[in-house]
Parts: C-alpha cells; structure tokens; sequence
C-alpha cells in the first residue's frame, strides 16, 4: 500500500463497491447465483475501504477523535449490516414510498403473438413498470408462426359483436399505421386485396368488420368470371402479417422499451408469486393444463406455405376452409379446422386436398415450388378470456390478467386485446398501491 499510495489504494475500493451495488440493483431476480456473488463482492470491497480508513485514521487524527470516530464508524456500519436486509421491504411499511417507486413486475406468460403484444402495450401504456415475458416455445415454434395473419375476423359466439368491432378496428389501425411508415418492411405488414366468394349469394351476409376494411364492395360480374363455381363474391383490402417477422418485431420492439425475455416453462402461476406483482396468462390453449380451464380446446389447423411470387391478390372461399393468401416471403394455402384434435403431424393426404382445391381456384399454383407443410393447434373458446381474477393461497394473493382463447382470430384481434389487458393491468396496479396504502394507515 505505501508503494501504491493511500489514494490509489482507498479510491479503487470505493468506486468499487460503488459501482456493484449499482449492478446489484440492476441485475435480474431470476438470477440468483450472479446476485449472490456481486454482493459477496460488494461487501468485500467495502471491507477492504473501511479497512483502509480504519487504518489510515491513526496518521491522521489525534487519539480521542480517532477513537470516536472509529467507534460511532463500527457502531454505524453494524447497524447498517443488520438493517440493510430489511430495506428490500421498504415499500411495505413506509407509507411515503407509492408502489410506482418500485417499478411494478409484470410477468406475460407466453411468446407468441398474443402474449408479444400484450406485453409490447403493457409496456408502452404503462411505462413505469417492468415487464417479462416468460416462455418455453419463441418463434419460430409457436402457434402464431404458422396462421397465415390475415386480418378477416371469425366471429366468437360468446363475445358481443361491438365488443369483437372494436377489437378489429383497433388492430386495423395499428398495424395500418405501421404498414405506412418506414417499419412495415421489418414488421412484416403489408396491404393485400382480394376476394371472398360464395356459392350461394343467400349465404353471403354483410360481414360487421365491412366498413373497417378499405374498399368494402360486392365483386362484379366480370370478377366473377374468374370463378364459375361460384355465385357471388366481395371484394376489398385488408392487412396481412409475415408471422415470423412481426413475432421478431415485437419482441424486439419490447426490448426496445426495457422489457426482458426468459426461456423458461411454467407449471404454477404461483412460482411466480415471490418475483412478480402481477401476472399476465397468454398462454393459449396452454391454459388448459396451467390453469384447468376446460372451455379452451384445439382446432386442428394444417396449411401449406409455397413460392408463388406471381400470386398479388387473396382468395377465400366464404366457408374459410379453402384460402389462398399471398405474403411478403411465401403465400399461405389453406386450410383445415379439424375441432378437438390434437394431432401436429402433417397429414399427406389433407395436404394433397388443400393443393387441389387452391388450384382449383387459382390454376397458376400448379407451378408453386417449395411448398411446405405446417400445424398448429388454435387455441379456440366461444368467446376470449380476457378479464382480470385474484389467486388467493393463504394470506398470499396474486392478480392474474388473463388474455387467451383466440382461436383462428388471433391475429385480427390482437392489438384490441392487448389495449384491454394493458387497461386491466393498469387496474391492478392501482388496486395494489390502493391496498398498500390503507395497510400503512
């Protein structure tokens, strides 16, 4: 140390100790080996800065002072030794501290797209809490990456058709204000015409999200020539999402606004508890084994991605069983709603069907190369769950947003429920810091 100097030995130590509490405070509570050894290193810097005060003292004061001040020195830091574990509790027993001032923790449990939106809104709603999603599957293995993202609403029977409007309508506009800006190329967004056709026109009602698509009109007798199967048909412009490259987009735009991401499976929404203030439960058809709800059930959906860049306009037939939807990168045939089935192996001879009857309406796929077979289980329920429950064990509780049950309409609805989970999370929050004040009182 006298080689070094005091300055050069003393400064280091407390920069130090400084700069590991700062990480202490920073680092994630998932993480519990890291936060065990940047505390282990703090309090050996900071031992090692007493000590070097403690010693250099003696040169430097007159005996009773150094006595005094080493004395209410030692006495000072073993108060603070025995305190500081209780300062992690602060914000429950110091009235003057609101809950705002220790960052809300969010936790969304699951990455797909429901889960992604809903923590990106949460976020940005509610900019002074802290949100994570948590997840065992990401894109590319979700759900989310096999639909084909087309924003034609199918209509829930248990939710109120206003309720489902505003859903589209908001989603419409959010995703139509990003296919005009400079991320629609990286979000994955862009603008698709097309048809909707019908074998019978008594079959062919007006449809509630008509007046929210661009262009909304019955097909003429010249577009219809293209199709003489068929009677009748409706014409307009709607949105479509690449999936895989608005699922990254999400995600990275909630890194954006601090969120965090963790690969990890949950099997309890209590093992969330001691971590976490409020939970979020995007979890899908999921829900059915985490939470035991037995009104959420698969529709088997299996569909085909091929290269047919030629192909610029839609085509669905009004059953929705049989679609043709172009892409940024490929074009989605379609499709498939088998109810209950929990099968995710490709079906040879469903895939042969969906080619056959896509070709049938646009005989130009025969020439689509690079086709590719994809499965998934729609998380379907006769009306979404999208309302908040508090998980009562003991004295302990825990509020649960829940936001699943989609089905085929997830990508139509999403950004409209995801406005609605943020709400309910903001109500939450409220409750919480409501409660925490009339316990202080």
């Amino acid at each position: 140390m006298d080689k070094l100097g005091r300055r050069n030995t003393l400064i280091p130590s407390l920069i130090s100790s400084a700069l590991i509490c700062v990480l202490i405070m920073l680092i994630p509570q998932d993480f519990n080996a890291l936060i065990i050894l940047a505390n282990m290193a703090g309090k050996f810097t900071i031992g090692v800065a007493f000590g070097l005060i403690y010693l250099y003292t003696a040169e430097l004061y007159p005996t009773i002072v150094r006595s005094l001040a080493v004395g209410s020195g030692s006495m000072m830091c073993r108060v603070g030794s025995v305190v500081a574990p209780f300062c992690v509790y602060l914000t429950s027993i110091w009235i003057f501290m609101p809950l705002s001032m220790s960052k809300p923790r969010i936790a969304v449990i699951g990455a797909g797209l429901i889960g992604l939106s809903a923590a990106v809104c949460i976020s940005e709603t509610i900019p002074t809490c802290s949100v994570t999603i948590i997840s065992d599957e990401f894109t590319p293995n979700t759900t989310s990456d096999v639909a084909a993202g087309m924003l034609i609403p199918h209509t829930y029977p248990g939710t109120p058709i206003y309720q489902q409007k505003q859903w589209f309508k908001e989603t419409f506009d959010y995703l139509f204000a990003i296919n005009n800006s400079s991320e629609a190329p990286s979000a994955g967004i862009s603008l698709v015409s097309g048809w909707q056709i019908f074998k019978t026109s008594s079959s062919a009602e007006l449809p509630f999200w008509s007046d929210i698509v661009l262009g909304f009109r019955a097909m003429t007798e010249m577009e219809l020539k293209k199709f003489p199967q068929y009677r009748f048909g409706q014409a307009f412009t709607t949105l479509k999402c690449d999936c895989p490259s608005y699922l990254l987009w999400l995600e990275k735009r909630l890194k954006g606004n601090g969120g965090e991401v963790h690969a990890k499976r949950i099997a309890n929404l209590w093992d969330l508890q001691n971590n976490y203030d409020i939970v979020v439960n995007c979890t899908g058809i999921g829900s059915r084994q985490l939470i035991g709800d037995l009104k959420i059930y698969p529709v088997r959906g299996q569909v085909l991605k091929v290269h047919a860049p030629w192909l610029n306009h839609f085509i669905r037939d009004g059953d929705g069983l049989s679609y043709i939807y172009p892409g940024i990168h490929n074009v989605t045939l379609g499709g498939t709603r088998e109810k209950g089935s929990w099968n995710l192996s490709p079906d040879p001879n469903i895939s042969k069907d969906i080619f056959d009857k896509c070709c049938a309406l646009e005989p130009s796929l025969q020439k689509a190369q690079d086709i590719k077979v994809r499965v998934g289980l729609r998380p379907s329920r006769l009306a979404v769950r999208l309302q908040k429950e508090i998980l009562v064990q003991g004295e302990k509780k825990l509020p649960v947003v829940h936001n699943y049950g989609h089905g085929s309409g997830g990508f139509s609805m999403h950004w409209g429920t995801a406005k609605e989970a943020a709400r309910l999370v903001g109500e939450c929050i409220a409750t919480l810091q409501d409660s925490l004040s009339k316990a202080k009182l």
